[in-house]
């Protein structure tokens, strides 16, 4: 154990607890003290080895456990306390959940001998988080605590997702039942190799097509090299995910976009106009986007996944890497490549569209939002760990920020939930204190848990964030505006960020003009402490690259109604 009193005392569940996060290596705990979490955050500050980093609402706390997570590997944790205290974590865990995001949650109750009287703060912690966990248990006996802290570690790490426990009041401040050696984790690689008969009838369905597609996932990130060699030899057009892209595109001549409503037709084209399509790695949460007349075949670690999106003509349970290594020595080459020119055609296309707004930054108090990302992908290091809030940001991202050498972007890319940028940045700074993050938010994701700007300040983490202040919810104003509704209830009436910011004494500054970005955004990156930068954007600012046809009407500075297809929200 770490530093205690000097009394002679057996240790209490609290310290236990402690002892047994400490010895796991947790290096800190993302909350709010308070009541029933009193006796565990004592046993912190007496311990010493870990520390508890106090946001302003919980589910921050869950949102900055997860980028943790994500970012290391490594189990992250989170706590609240009785009642409201560990209702907030919620939307943060479903986050880590569908981000498999190996996270353990503390949720501390009411005590055990008040359960099913109503009692003040009284919550049912085992009902409440069932959806977004892997495990989730409540103890009410001291006995009982180890084993559970540890399945809650040992299901989060070994399935990527929550483990919660319950800890009641009174039980968290009883003696501890044993004083003998913690029950610590493991990690273990989750890895699954293909079968000889899979590999034989994948090569077969390859070498037997005319056209092969690649669509890639997360899950395939280690495989990138392979995935390279495989597409030049069968001359396939790679399309990836939007959360993919930054680590799948870094060196890949083939890429032709991510795929998805916030995607580019030339993916899109080259999947559907494939033979074969090779899916690796990927959980894509969108139905309709995959042909019904055409052979795939789905590669997943999670068996569970495979046939989830699209019909099947074999899947596989394997880890992509090493499906990859196994199935390039039965790849017959292809000569014919006018399928693969078709498809990085449509791409250099697109990415011509894509120049155009940069070259037209906007006006005073109308920034174009492409210059805006275009110029922070010039300036942002290569290793830099990007966090990007939901909505219109992710559309700006997803087209006009690069990978780097090493560059990280994290999001809430399946659950879609606002205002996650800001808090993952706090778990991210503190994960990778030597690399440069930023927190890219709108102004809606700002305002909803913009008290976390009190946490970055009181810890004095040198995150850089960014808001795009377009004065509205524009996400959710072209959905109602394409799905024929009257945009209504979207505008924010927004304060100066900037004076926000500098009254809770962060460095800040707000720009309005597009001749003054490039500078600001180069002081605003090499402040040494906490920075923000609120930029005045174009509110109507609309993307065009999921539809060609739409596309080819878009001008800059003459927005059409072109977020989203019609027919395909």
């Amino acid at each position: 154990m770490g530093n205690t009193d000097n009394t002679n005392r057996k240790r209490n569940v609290a310290e236990q607890v402690v002892d047994q996060l400490a010895e796991s290596g947790v290096e800190r705990i993302y909350g709010i003290t308070g009541d029933s979490l009193n006796a565990l955050t004592d046993a912190i500050t007496r311990d010493g080895r870990i520390k508890f980093i106090h946001v302003r609402n919980e589910e921050a706390g869950a949102f900055a456990a997860s980028a943790e997570a994500q970012l290391t590997g490594k189990l992250a944790v989170c706590a609240g306390s009785s009642g409201p205290g560990h209702v907030h974590l919620i939307n943060g865990l479903y986050d880590a959940q569908r981000s498999n995001a190996p996270v353990l949650a503390i949720a501390s109750t009411c005590a055990s001998s008040l359960f099913g009287t109503g009692y003040f703060q009284e919550t049912n912690p085992i009902l409440l988080f069932s959806n977004c966990s892997v495990y989730n248990e409540m103890a009410v006996n001291p006995a009982q605590v180890p084993s559970m802290i540890h399945g809650a570690m040992q299901e989060a790490i070994s399935r990527g997702g929550v483990g919660v426990v319950g800890l009641p009041a009174d039980v968290i401040n009883l003696e501890a039942a044993s004083d003998g050696a913690s029950i610590l984790p493991s990690y273990t690689e989750r890895l699954a190799d293909p079968s000889d008969s899979e590999l034989e009838k994948a090569a077969q369905l390859i070498n037997d097509a005319d056209t092969v597609a690649v669509f890639a996932g997360c899950g395939s990130i280690e495989a990138a090299d392979l995935i390279k060699e495989f597409a030049d030899l069968v001359k396939a057009p790679v399309a990836t995910t939007y959360k993919s892209q930054m680590e799948l595109t870094r060196d890949m001549p083939n890429y032709v976009g991510h795929m998805g409503y916030l995607g580019m037709w030339s993916a899109e084209d080259a999947i559907a106009e494939a033979d074969l399509i090779l899916v690796l790695g990927t959980n894509f949460p969108y139905p309709g986007f995959f042909p019904t007349d055409k052979k795939i075949i789905q590669v997943d670690i999670r068996a569970e996944r495979l046939g989830k999106r699209a019909k099947l003509q074999l899947g596989v349970r394997a880890d992509s890497k090493r499906f990859m290594e196994a199935l390039l020595p039965r790849i017959e080459a292809k000569t014919d490549t006018s399928f693969l020119d078709k498809a990085l055609a449509a791409w250099e296309k697109i990415q011509k569209k894509f120049a155009l707004p940069v070259e037209n930054p906007g006006n005073k108090g109308n920034i174009r939002p492409e210059f805006v990302i275009s110029t922070l992908d010039k300036l942002a290091d290569d290793n830099c760990v990007v966090t990007v809030d939901t909505g219109m940001n992710n559309v700006w991202t997803s087209h006009y920020l690069h990978p780097g050498r090493d560059r990280k972007m994290i999001g809430s890319f399946t659950h879609g939930s606002m205002a996650n940028a800001l808090p993952m940045a706090i778990g991210a700074k503190l994960a990778c204190p030597d690399r440069q993050v930023i927190s890219l938010s709108g102004d809606g994701g700002l305002a909803m848990l913009m008290g976390e700007l009190l946490t970055i300040a009181q810890y004095k983490l040198p995150v850089k964030i960014f808001v795009a202040d377009n004065r509205a919810l524009a996400f959710v104003k072209w959905e109602m505006e394409l799905a024929g509704y009257h945009p209504s209830e979207v505008d924010l009436a927004n304060p100066d960020f900037a004076e926000v910011a500098k009254a809770i004494g962060i460095e800040a500054r707000t720009v309005t003009d597009p001749a003054d970005l490039e500078d600001a955004m180069k002081q605003w990156l090499q402040a040494e402490g906490p920075a923000l930068l609120s930029v005045t954007t174009d509110t109507d600012a609309a993307s065009f690259a999921f539809s060609e046809s739409l596309m080819e009407k878009a001008a800059p500075g003459n927005p059409v109604s072109n977020f989203l297809a019609p027919g395909n929200v």
